[in-house]
């Protein structure tokens, strides 16, 4: 790993005791308060990244935080302990993990994580904090003369190890075979003109007849150790012969298997009871070459969905939730919606709310919703009848926009 120079280290000035006194008080204010300077942070970092991939995958955005914030924390951590010292770059396992995740993707460190934008808005926190530390303009210009030659340095520091991790990072995965499996993925999802055969040489896996792709992920790397045994029940409630498996991250897997149906959110539940903290998202199945693609492109769509409106439900599935998936683009107006089409609905007996799902979904019929739900069809229309008092627009007059608020409802429930 990169190491600064001892030397130049020794010979840096150090400021004077009130100087260091103020950048004290204000390492610890803000230490206090990392959780929103890293979303602020976050929001400049992003508008400037260069790969969409970065703010669209949950999981690369989670991590991209985490080392935000273990940056701002550690740099200020250290201005704590001594001021206007040089800092040592961050070399947290989780940001060097984070690091070997984008390698895979065929990412490059450098340019997502828009260092220098995240930079202009922590110094732009830090200033304001030196302004409000103290009215003497001495002491203002020797505080902030300071901690800027402290702070960028940290960055450069930072930058420089990184790469030289990433670089070492990506020269050990090109002596590996996974290394021509991803970026064969990366060039199919992409859509890049490859043949057939070359892609699936280097995939082991047939591209003809029917693919469902599917996202294994889970919250923790703690949680990750059953990813793979999550994968082989994902093929064998497929009903599928093999499965072709790609590590995206150490949290994650992108599986694809050659089935011609997406199993059931309730039969998948029911068999990956046993892997808590895991979460698939299923894609539609599609064929052939294009299949493969927009397999993944949806089950990456449903994972997304899930981490938006924060749903702790394990399996989804992109059919299921695909206009609920465009309903949530903007949070705000799909509150908007849920509350102007469900008025009091949307917090009445969760019961009632899953009978009116019920009963559209199969097609207005009262009896097959009272024999799904197990109870008498009279019980059905009493509910239907007490459902239309609470809509702002009775069920018969809206039902498409019923349905998709209510999704939204039980997906959060």
């Amino acid at each position: 790993m990169w190491r600064y120079s001892a030397t130049v280290d020794s010979l840096w000035p150090r400021p004077s005791r009130r100087v260091a006194e103020l950048m004290r008080d204000i390492a610890e204010r803000l230490l206090a308060s990392t959780s929103a300077a890293v979303d602020a942070v976050l929001a400049a970092a992003h508008e400037g990244a260069e790969y969409r991939a970065l703010v669209e995958d949950p999981q690369l955005a989670a991590a991209d935080r985490h080392m935000s914030k273990a940056h701002f924390r550690h740099w200020l951590s250290a201005t704590l302990q001594n001021p206007g010292a040089r800092v040592a770059p961050c070399v947290d396992p989780e940001v060097l993990q984070f690091a070997r995740d984008l390698v895979r993707r065929g990412l490059d460190m450098h340019d997502l994580g828009s260092w220098r934008g995240a930079q202009h808005v922590v110094w732009d926190l830090w200033v304001d904090a030196c302004f409000a530390a103290t009215a003497d303009v001495e002491e203002l210009r020797d505080l902030v003369k300071v901690s800027e030659r402290s702070m960028v340095t940290f960055i450069d520091d930072s930058i420089a190890a990184l790469d030289e991790y990433v670089e070492q990072e990506r020269a050990d995965l090109a002596r590996g075979a996974n290394a021509e499996r991803h970026s064969t993925v990366q060039l199919l999802l992409e859509g890049a003109p490859i043949g057939r055969a070359l892609a699936e040489s280097r995939l082991g896996y047939a591209l003809t007849g029917s693919h469902v792709a599917a996202i294994i992920w889970s919250g923790s790397t703690d949680e990750a150790a059953g990813l793979d045994a999550v994968a082989e029940a994902v093929m064998r409630i497929c009903a599928a012969p093999r499965r072709f498996t790609l590590n995206a991250s150490a949290t994650a897997l992108w599986v694809w298997v050659p089935a011609d149906t997406v199993p059931p959110a309730e039969t998948a539940e029911d068999t990956l009871a046993a892997y808590p903290g895991i979460h698939v998202a299923f894609g539609r199945c599609g064929r052939d070459l294009d299949g493969f693609r927009r397999s993944h492109l949806d089950a990456a769509a449903a994972q997304r969905l899930l981490t938006r409106i924060g749903s702790a439900r394990p399996v989804v599935r992109y059919e299921d939730v695909a206009l609920v998936s465009v309903l949530t683009a903007d949070m705000a107006q799909a509150d908007q919606f849920v509350t102007d089409t469900l008025g009091d609905l949307a917090t009445a007996d969760p019961v009632l709310r899953q009978t009116v799902l019920t009963y559209v979904r199969e097609r207005f019929n009262g009896s097959a919703a009272a024999e799904r739900m197990f109870t008498h069809r009279n019980t059905i229309e009493r509910r239907l009848a007490r459902a239309d008092q609470l809509l702002p627009v009775p069920l018969a007059d809206n039902a498409a926009s019923v349905v998709a608020a209510l999704m939204l409802v039980q997906l959060r429930d």
